[in-house]
């Protein structure tokens, strides 16, 4: 037998499940679209059902408990999801007591960013850190932060929301409803926002031609400037400055021995990467310069690794 862990990862457009070996590998996987207008029964059925087909798959598996990567806001340490806003009717749902009765195992429930943080440190680009911090962006930013070999929770694990650090005193209005937040300026959702006043004003033709009746999004933008186009590459370079602002912070205030980018955005850095270190070269303190900026490693099995983790190896 091969001890193992199953994983979830609840979003609020795909639930995710799989049986993940001590070595990280992903032995069996699952998905299917999330009922997220259904409420907290019907996906907690969705999550058990998934859960037993991955089960099916991996019959050499000793399951030795489940973790779960959620949206926040949520108490890991009782177990609840507190409100989870992409969700319908997710306020204060005990899912760690309902899973583990519903599966017979113990449960871990875990920040989704934190449990994919928690995967790159483990099985991905942070291993051989002690301090790292994992930032994730695509529609949101999110991230995970290790500090001296453990997990950032702070009061009710709500620690690590850098995407609402405030960067700017532009009014721009961040969807969490503050103002001059790093994801208003630095996300895919703000990039995208950018290119399609940009396509409006008849300033980026070839980034309209390929969304054509689309809405225009940070894919179309990356498309273009893989071809040279002119107004995408600025496009993608103030995306890189503004993302080189609030890592810049990141560095301040945690001193991290790496920086790992992940998500949608975050695997164009190749054509950012300049731009980034540029960045924060102009505006850090002379002792973190020299710390890396690196692309992700496991991709979008990140939070499953690391949810699966937490009943394999703890939380740290």
């Amino acid at each position: 037998m091969t001890r193992a862990a199953l994983a979830i990862d609840l979003g609020g457009t795909e639930l995710r499940a799989a049986v993940v070996e001590a070595t990280g590998h992903v032995a069996a996987f699952a998905a299917t679209p999330t009922d997220a207008q259904g409420g907290p029964h019907a996906v907690i059925a969705q999550m058990v059902a998934l859960l037993d087909r991955v089960r099916s798959e991996a019959p050499a598996a000793e399951i030795v408990g489940l973790g779960v990567g959620a949206p926040g806001p949520l108490d890991p340490d009782a177990g609840i999801v507190v409100d989870a806003p992409t969700l319908l009717g997710w306020r204060n749902v005990p899912l760690t007591s309902i899973l583990s009765e519903r599966l017979g195992l113990a449960v871990q429930l875990e920040n989704d960013a934190n449990a994919a943080a928690l995967g790159e440190w483990r099985f991905g680009a942070g291993q051989g850190t002690q301090s790292m911090v994992f930032i994730t962006v695509s529609t949101g930013v999110g991230g995970g932060v290790i500090v001296d070999g453990h997990l950032l929770h702070g009061r009710r694990g709500l620690a690590g929301e850098i995407g609402h650090m405030a960067v700017s005193e532009q009014p721009v209005r961040c969807s969490c409803g503050g103002l001059g937040c790093w994801e208003a300026f630095a996300s895919g959702t703000a990039l995208a926002r950018e290119a399609s006043k940009l396509v409006e004003s008849g300033g980026a033709p070839e980034i309209g031609r390929l969304a054509g009746s689309e809405p225009v999004t940070g894919r179309h933008v990356a498309e273009a400037a893989r071809q040279g186009d002119s107004p995408a590459l600025k496009l993608l370079d103030d995306e890189a400055r503004w993302l080189g602002v609030g890592l810049t912070n990141l560095l301040h205030l945690y001193s991290p021995e790496r920086l790992i980018l992940g998500g949608g955005v975050g695997s164009l850095l190749p054509m950012m990467q300049a731009r980034i270190e540029g960045t924060i070269r102009e505006r850090a303190m002379s002792a973190f310069r020299d710390v890396p900026v690196v692309a992700a490693a496991l991709g979008r099995n990140a939070g499953l690794v690391g949810a699966a983790s937490l009943m394999l190896q703890g939380s740290p």
